[in-house]
């Protein structure tokens, strides 16, 4: 699992651990800087004039590190030297005596920052890295404030942009970067839509370590990547039947809204699911009988809306269950969610209106368990919990809702974060912008309560669901970027089983 290591960077590790295991911090700057290095030789040209401003401690170091490689490389690079590096941190003093000496190193200070011209096609910013935790100040601040005036220049931030802590929202001014290159993990700041005008592009460089050397400081927080998910999935062998791959009820939908029951559906179809049944209000038959004719429908008493009672005993013939895409929040839609989790207590996604309606009557928040599986959009969960002033204080109130009622819940959003009741939190590395569509959230409902019904345990549904919604979402935007709808993610679906290797 690749972890976000938050407040801490693996250059700040206690030098004799790093030794131990025959990796000096010497060594990971150089591995982080040759990574940089390779993505940037790629992406521009040696013609490219690259300003490099890097300060005093290992942040700069990296800085030094790569204007060296890159003017080694043949670039035409320009190193400015801010802070105190008469006491510069071992690493960043042992890469400045290693620059060359024909590559020009200016030392700026205020007055010189506001005069100097910055004739550079790229700027790198390799100031202050992930110890910040005040804002900016000195010449840090002013050089930032000038750099962040300049038009016409890729910037580029080393890590993370500098004043941004590496941890907690801004406070004060940051570098604005066109791009961030973020080393090993993405930190845990870079992944708050509150810096996205910050960070701009997000880019993670492996450099080399591997996971058990990190798996030590670990804080509960990790990010979700191929390895990751691959390993959590079931297989099933060449005389598996329909039964095997479980038996779904997804419940929703009302008058005017059946879609979204329909998409839910159909993903957990193409999830893999071997008999999806839908329960709709008696308006939804047709809709659903003509096109979804895969999967079975069961109508309530209610003509437009879910309503009054059933056999709920029958539910139990099911191995999973997911309710709320489209289901509206009557009074007569909420009296029958209060009825299906007062009897129904196995595997269950709960979504948009079901969450609505949780938020509404929170006596029945009594009834989540560690079966449930809770996917709020931003909105949603504030209902739930109130206003947060920013995301950060969002995912504390996510892990904290999950640990009081025992249950998963998936903060959906760039970045999806699942929170677990045993304190972890999963943070997405699939997805893109395009998949904000209406229906995407129901598609992701579906395919998750399909893999609690193929019968994957509700970490391994919500982590597989949460990527491969999020893979399926970058297939599917391939050649239609903003014409993306959420049908096109259902049908993505299946494309995303064959880049994990999955039969």
């Amino acid at each position: 699992m690749l972890e976000i290591i938050s407040g801490r960077s693996v250059k700040k590790l206690d030098a004799d651990f790093i030794s131990d295991r025959g990796i000096t911090s010497h060594r990971l700057m150089e591995n982080a800087a040759q990574a940089f290095c390779d993505w940037f030789e790629k992406k521009y040209h040696r013609n490219d004039r690259v300003g490099i401003c890097c300060g005093h401690g290992n942040n700069g170091g990296d800085g030094l590190a790569i204007a060296r490689l890159l003017w080694r490389k043949g670039f035409d690079v320009v190193v400015f030297l801010v802070g105190d590096h008469e006491n510069a941190s071992a690493d960043c003093r042992l890469n400045k005596e290693l620059l060359p000496d024909k590559l020009p190193a200016v030392s700026l200070i205020d007055e010189d920052i506001q005069h100097i011209e910055f004739d550079f096609d790229i700027i790198i910013d390799a100031l202050l890295g992930i110890g910040v935790n005040r804002p900016l100040s000195g010449d840090f601040l002013s050089l930032v404030k000038r750099l962040n005036k300049l038009i016409n220049v890729n910037k580029i931030a080393v890590d993370i942009p500098s004043g941004l802590p590496s941890d907690d929202c801004v406070q004060g001014d940051a570098f604005i970067a066109d791009i961030t290159i973020s080393f090993q993990f993405p930190k845990y700041s870079l992944l708050f839509p509150e810096h996205a005008g910050f960070v701009g592009h997000l880019k993670v460089a492996n450099i080399g370590i591997s996971q058990p050397f990190f798996g030590q400081f670990s804080e509960g927080k990790y990010y979700l990547q191929y390895k990751d998910v691959a390993k959590r999935h079931l297989r099933f062998g060449r005389f598996s039947h329909k039964g095997d791959f479980g038996k779904v009820l997804v419940c929703g939908g009302s008058y005017g809204s059946m879609g979204a029951l329909k998409m839910a559906s159909k993903a957990a179809l193409r999830t893999g699911s071997g008999l999806v049944t839908c329960l709709a209000p008696k308006c939804g038959m047709g809709v659903l009988q003509n096109s979804l004719p895969e999967a079975q429908v069961l109508t309530g008493k209610g003509e437009n809306e879910l309503a009054g009672s059933m056999d709920w005993e029958s539910l139990s013939r099911f191995d999973a269950i997911g309710i709320g895409p489209g289901m509206g929040t009557s009074q007569a839609s909420s009296c029958f969610l209060g009825k299906f989790l007062e009897n129904y207590k196995g595997p269950l996604v709960i979504d948009a209106d079901g969450i609505n309606i949780l938020a509404k009557q929170p006596g029945l928040l009594s009834y989540l368990n560690e079966n449930v599986i809770l996917t709020p959009h931003v909105k949603e969960f504030e209902r739930l919990v109130g206003p947060c002033q920013n995301h950060k204080e969002r995912l504390d109130k996510a892990l904290e809702f999950s640990q009081t009622h025992g249950c998963i819940l998936i903060l959906k959003g760039a970045h999806t974060a699942i929170s677990l009741p045993n304190g972890k939190q999963y943070f997405n590395s699939t997805g893109n912008k395009h998949m904000a569509t209406g229906g995407s959230g129901d598609v992701l409902t579906g395919m998750i309560t399909s893999f609690l019904g193929q019968g994957y345990s509700v970490e391994n549904a919500a982590v597989c669901g949460v990527y491969q919604h999020g893979l399926a979402g970058q297939i599917a935007s391939k050649n239609r970027l903003r014409g993306t709808i959420a049908s096109d993610i259902v049908e993505a679906i299946p494309r995303t089983y064959v880049l994990l290797k999955i039969d």
